[in-house]
């Protein structure tokens, strides 16, 4: 627990009494054994607490954890939408969660069969040919599409295609990607629609080009219209596509990534498929190609053959990303997802996450202006400087006492005092109505009353921070 600006709670080293025990250690069934001396901290002051005391603290604590199960998320770009229970329940099926990741494939029949069946219907859902359940993360799958590429150039005896271009609309994991490649960067600008700008392209294609990172929909919510031209502009270019699909929520049962153009992609399982997200984790950054790249595609991966399930190396692997075989967990959750929700219900998840976004929208736009004027897809960026003096971290702060997480907040970097709103298809229009409410009041206190957004949260167990302090100079254990 930070010391600092906690309110009205006692910290755990001020609750503790000298002689208080809260645990009864069983008698050791092993021989005593004295800790070096470099070793023992004579100086760690550890709390002595009572049982009820310990549970009560750490009970008052998860209290006060926001989470989606208890309010409204509107987390821009990480689709903070609610995840049914009864994935958790699949996960917890004790035939998934005791199985040795080192069984021999005749005794992990189900496990194979599952992740041949997700990755085949992931395929169908996005418009490739083969994929690998490999990586745990969005950005882990992004590095191992990059790899991918690399590997097919290098066969193609063209080890000199060292950029990669990246639209400045794209996800920030993507330069970092590159360069963990081994690959050089150029930024491609937004044209005045909020889309790539195509001159701009066309300028920058020569043949160092490896290819192009694409996020759609972009970090503005908005679809690039002209993503089959640009797919055709990078091939015959020499290069290749890679597509951020971290936004497939907006696309499901809607359109196929792979039929535009798209070689390879990741997909966030953990965001568009319905596992929890948040606290770093778990996560699944399935990546799934085309033809051209697939025998790239890190392994081991799932097939069937005659009934029978087992794992095997893709052609041109890039080999394995990860230990054993992805975040099985993940997997499940995802699975038992898709099994529930259909192909008919995933493209009203699409169409319902379109909806919610416009609708907040158009409900806000007058007050919180919105760069593009352009149909959003699954979430929208506006601007929080409303008022003189007033910033988007002061509406972020105030949402707060408003019983509202905030917004991703100045991102992207491309929009000046960004708020990027992402309301999710699982919120109803009640919840946005409240939202849409507390926005707009905290506008109309933005011109009366300032100062209740600059000292903001004032209803929150922890005041407002230094931020920037606190990731500078953090303060890691407890100073009394």
């Amino acid at each position: 627990m930070n010391a600092i600006n906690m309110r009205d709670e006692p910290l755990v080293y001020e609750l503790s009494r000298a002689g208080r025990v809260g645990c009864s250690l069983p008698k050791a069934d092993v021989p005593s054994f004295e800790l070096p001396a470099d070793l023992a901290r004579a100086d760690l002051d550890l709390p002595e607490l009572d049982e009820l005391t310990v549970v009560r603290h750490f009970t008052r604590l998860s209290q006060k954890n926001y989470s989606i199960d208890t309010e409204f998320y509107p987390l821009g770009s990480c689709t903070m939408k609610y995840n049914p229970k009864i994935n958790e329940a699949a996960a917890a099926n004790p035939g998934w969660k005791y199985l040795h990741p080192l069984a021999e494939e005749a005794q992990a029949q189900g496990a194979l069969k599952l992740m041949f069946k997700l990755q085949r219907s992931l395929c169908e859902i996005g418009g490739f040919e083969a994929a690998s359940l490999q990586p745990a993360a969005g950005a882990h799958g992004e590095l191992s599409g990059v790899l991918m590429i690399r590997a097919a150039l290098v066969d193609k005896g063209e080890r000199d295609r060292r950029k990669m271009l990246i639209p400045d609309s794209a996800h920030g994991t993507n330069p970092a990607s590159c360069t963990m490649a081994g690959f050089s960067t150029q930024t491609i600008p937004s044209g005045p629609d909020g889309n790539i700008d195509m001159a701009a392209l066309r300028a920058a294609l020569d043949d160092s080009v490896a290819g192009i990172m694409i996020t759609n929909p972009n970090t503005l919510g908005l679809f690039e219209r002209n993503i089959v031209e640009i797919c055709d502009l990078v091939h015959r270019a020499g290069g290749y596509v890679y597509g951020d699909g971290a936004n497939m929520n907006a696309l499901t049962g809607v359109f196929k990534p792979g039929s535009s153009g798209i070689d390879v992609m990741h997909f966030n399982l953990h965001k568009t498929f319905s596992t929890p997200h948040g606290g770093g984790g778990p996560g699944a950054g399935m990546v799934a190609a085309g033809a051209a790249l697939a025998p790239y595609l890190p392994g081991p991966i799932a097939s069937e053959d005659a009934g029978k399930y087992r794992l095997a190396m893709p052609a041109k692997s890039i080999g394995r990303v990860k230990s054993f075989y992805g975040n099985f967990g993940v997997l499940v959750r995802a699975y038992t997802y898709l099994l529930m929700t259909g192909a008919d219900g995933l493209r009203r998840v699409a169409e319902n996450a379109v909806l919610n976004a416009n609708y907040l929208k158009a409900k806000l736009s007058d007050v919180y202006p919105v760069p593009h004027a352009r149909r959003c897809m699954h979430e929208f960026v506006a601007r929080g400087n409303i008022a003189e003096g007033v910033h988007t971290l002061d509406i972020a702060k105030r949402l707060i006492d408003y019983g509202f997480h905030p917004p991703t907040v100045y991102f992207p970097l491309i929009v000046q005092e960004a708020l990027m709103i992402e309301p999710t298809e699982t919120e109803s229009k009640e919840t946005l109505d409240l939202f849409i409410e507390a926005m707009r009041s905290i506008a109309a206190e933005a011109g009366s009353q300032p100062e209740l957004l600059h000292e903001a949260p004032h209803r929150a167990p922890v005041a407002r921070l230094d931020e920037v302090m606190a990731a500078r100079c953090p303060i890691l254990c407890y100073r009394g």
